[in-house]
């Protein structure tokens, strides 16, 4: 199949240009204010509606800046160091899930911080709302036709435009349905089968760092870096011990007995 027509500018007026991939972002941001202002209801947190827009707030910056920076850091330090105008054209994607992770996690614990709330209460949050950010990302990704996968002779198999005209795996959608789906509902049954403070939090590393080092086996590994150890990308390699930490930690939370 070829890859269908999709145009990345889905709204221009005059010199402004509205993109499906911010567009992703921006859905992701309102999905995860109701979330999280729901399960503040549900779990009686002390955070008024304000503290959620503002834990948002400092959420997406977390998000963003991390993205961006692990990105530049992880995967392509050279190009960016040769074009500094292109560091901030986050329009053109860019961004790593890795980094997004580390800034929001330290987002997190300055406004914890801040607020004198527990810091894992606020990890169990963003680890509701974080799959639905994965998901939409995903399909921006492959609306822009990037980060698509490895050569196929599956039938629904795409060739991606600015390819070498191979038909490839839409590991964006494989991604987006393990990553976004499949992972939000396993952190919210997680999140309602156990009151223990963290579970869904370790929940959503381990099977983040599962899904993506599966994935990852029919992703085409970044032209910049190709395969470590001749059979890992980046990604996996990156991913490999959110899953082990993860699950250390889940069987250790699930085991402890709670506090009298």
């Amino acid at each position: 199949m070829h890859f269908p027509h999709i145009d990345p500018v889905f709204l221009s007026i005059g010199p402004l240009q509205f993109r499906w991939y911010g567009l992703m972002y921006v859905l992701s941001f309102i999905a995860t204010y109701f979330i999280i202002r729901s399960e503040v209801k549900r779990k009686q947190l002390p955070l008024t509606s304000d503290d959620v827009a503002d834990l948002v707030f400092y959420g997406a910056m977390g998000v963003v800046l991390g993205g961006r920076i692990g990105y530049i850091l992880f995967y392509n330090l050279g190009f960016y160091l040769a074009n500094p105008l292109k560091l901030f054209a986050v329009w053109e994607g860019g961004m790593s899930f890795h980094g997004g992770f580390l800034g929001v996690t330290l987002a997190f614990y300055l406004y914890a911080r801040r607020k004198k709330v527990p810091i894992m209460a606020l990890f169990d949050l963003a680890a509701l709302c974080a799959p639905v950010g994965l998901g939409l990302g995903r399909i921006g990704n492959f609306i822009n036709g990037e980060l698509y996968g490895r050569p196929t002779d599956m039938p629904w198999g795409i060739i991606f435009p600015n390819s070498d005209g191979l038909p490839r795996h839409p590991s964006q959608l494989y991604e987006a349905f393990l990553e976004g789906l499949v992972l939000f509902l396993i952190v919210r049954f997680v999140s309602r089968r156990y009151s223990a403070t963290g579970i869904p939090t370790w929940t959503f590393v381990a099977g983040y760092g599962l899904f993506r080092f599966i994935v990852e086996f029919f992703r085409q590994p970044d032209a910049q870096l190709g395969f470590f150890f001749g059979l890992f990308s980046m990604g996996q390699l990156l991913s490999l011990p959110m899953f082990i930490a993860g699950t250390c930690a889940v069987v250790i939370l699930a085991r402890r007995k709670p506090m009298p």
